[in-house]
């Protein structure tokens, strides 16, 4: 009985000192902590299912990295040609792509390669460690935690000690490049201009050039031609 009223202290304590979204709140049974940056918001109960929680967090990841690249990407896009609105870049890359290729061969090589990585990555998550071997060179990554295989994807070694902590910077900043990158799409679309562009027109003139003033504005084209492909184009930017 004393051991258990020591553990149920314990537990408490842990608890009261975590981290959670608001203060007071109760995280629910199934986000106990032990994944990086919870913080105990899930309102909907997506995450009741320990099966549906491993996909939403690998999701969660996976979606926060590339979102990384992208907002890195959009920028030093922005900084190396700011003539070229990010927002029409297929346009230009498409006019300047090496080796004579053109948009639907780069579109081709694209699909093979993520739908290579992508099903690699699925059956990781449906079986962990089946997939730690390279099938072609024999190459094997140590992947001792799904999501971080390690080896040649972590070649400067971080987080040997302090893993939890280096993997919930990963997180945070990957969820502020998710908002980040949908704000870039939501601004281009109000004003047609890069985010930098668009930062700059806002420091220049904070009460004529913001959300408000932009609300509902839509400036770019319904559609946009690539190599001949007619591609949609809607905005997201509500009042078109």
């Amino acid at each position: 009985m004393q051991a258990q009223a020591k553990s149920r202290v314990v537990v408490a304590a842990a608890a009261a000192d975590r981290k959670l979204w608001a203060p007071g709140v109760v995280a629910p049974s199934h986000l106990d902590g032990s994944l990086p940056g919870d913080y105990g918001w899930d309102p909907l109960g997506l995450g009741s299912d320990p099966k549906a929680l491993t996909w939403y967090q690998q999701a969660e990841l996976q979606n926060g990295r590339w979102a990384m690249l992208g907002v890195a990407g959009v920028l030093a896009q922005e900084i190396a040609k700011p003539d070229v609105f990010f927002y029409e870049s297929a346009v230009y890359s498409s006019k300047n792509l090496p080796f004579g290729m053109n948009m639907g061969s780069l579109l081709a090589i694209n699909f093979l390669l993520m739908h290579w990585v992508e099903v690699r990555r699925w059956q990781d998550i449906r079986k962990f460690g089946s997939v730690n071997k390279d099938p072609i060179f024999g190459y094997e990554v140590p992947n001792t935690e799904m999501g971080y295989p390690g080896g040649p994807f972590n070649p400067f070694g971080f987080g040997k000690d302090n893993m939890k902590e280096m993997q919930t910077k990963e997180i945070k900043n990957a969820r502020l490049a998710m908002i980040a990158f949908m704000a870039f799409i939501v601004q281009a679309q109000a004003t047609g201009e890069n985010p930098l562009a668009a930062l700059k027109a806002h420091l220049a003139n904070p009460l004529g050039e913001n959300i408000l003033t932009n609300l509902g504005k839509c400036v770019i084209p319904a559609t946009s031609e690539v190599a001949g492909i007619v591609i949609p184009t809607p905005c997201l930017w509500p009042g078109q």
